[in-house]
């Protein structure tokens, strides 16, 4: 007999981890929700002291599970801030850095790696951080089921996964259907700013962002942007050029209408 979601969540070492709701649940979105082609890969690395430790403390107060069954009001989340949401944060070393040099921004940092989810959490404890707010789960149905439209003051996509197999570019991020969902939760002027160091995927990026109506780009020319001020060179970014990568930057504004 196959087991139902329910069983497979509470068979989930996430739930023996946080038990009683005080961290991240295994599969927040459960069967709601269709089960589309995944852009980003589950990765069960273990979990320190201190990051568990973290999401006991602060998971209740800033965290959240993408479950697709409410919509968000980020004025109230975020104290009226303009909001950013951030997909794939890793370890949350640069959000940190990007949310304390700019306190008059919330940052809604969205993953699926709890060891960084814990990660971030801390970081922003320890630095007394009051804009970040860490989300679980699937980007894709926080955007199309829990975000209104037009909420987001930016969205910025760094170092997502490459899918380098022919076979599995379907799977990559940067496409038509996601630019155009992405384009009507931003604010008119809203910048969408992506970043990566694979370059097959970072010309996909450019031709598809400079195909879609919805967008365009900050670089008068066209084509990459240099890596502005405010994006901090990451532990992975500085392996990647450690080894002869370039990383390109990609930053698209959403036009009116």
């Amino acid at each position: 007999m196959t087991d139902t979601p329910a069983q497979r969540a509470l068979a989930h070492p996430m739930s023996r981890m946080f038990p009683d709701g005080t961290g991240p649940a295994a599969d927040p979105a459960g069967s709601h929700f269709e089960r589309r082609i995944r852009s980003f890969q589950p990765r069960r690395s273990r979990v320190t002291t201190g990051q568990a430790e973290a999401l006991r403390r602060r998971w209740a107060d800033w965290g959240m599970d993408i479950d697709g069954q409410r919509v968000l009001d980020l004025d109230t989340m975020f104290g009226g801030l303009p909001v950013v949401l951030e997909i794939g944060f890793g370890m949350g070393e640069a959000t940190a850095e990007m949310a304390a040099a700019d306190p008059a921004t919330g940052i809604l940092a969205v993953d699926v790696h709890t060891p960084g989810q814990g990660n971030l959490l801390r970081l922003a404890e320890d630095r007394g951080l009051e804009n970040i707010r860490v989300a679980n789960g699937d980007a894709i149905i926080l955007l199309r089921e829990m975000l209104p439209a037009a909420s987001l003051a930016g969205l910025r996509v760094y170092f997502p996964d490459p899918w380098p197999k022919a076979r599995h570019h379907k799977r990559r991020l940067i496409q038509e259907e996601f630019l155009t969902l992405a384009a009507g939760r931003l604010r008119p002027g809203a910048v969408l700013h992506c970043a990566t160091d694979w370059e097959p995927y970072a010309e996909q990026m450019l031709a598809e962002l400079t195909a879609h109506p919805g967008y365009e780009n900050t670089e008068p020319g066209g084509g990459y942007a240099p890596r502005p001020a405010f994006r901090p060179l990451t532990r992975f970014e500085g392996q990647g050029l450690d080894k002869g990568h370039v990383v390109h930057d990609l930053l698209f504004r959403k036009v009116s209408g």
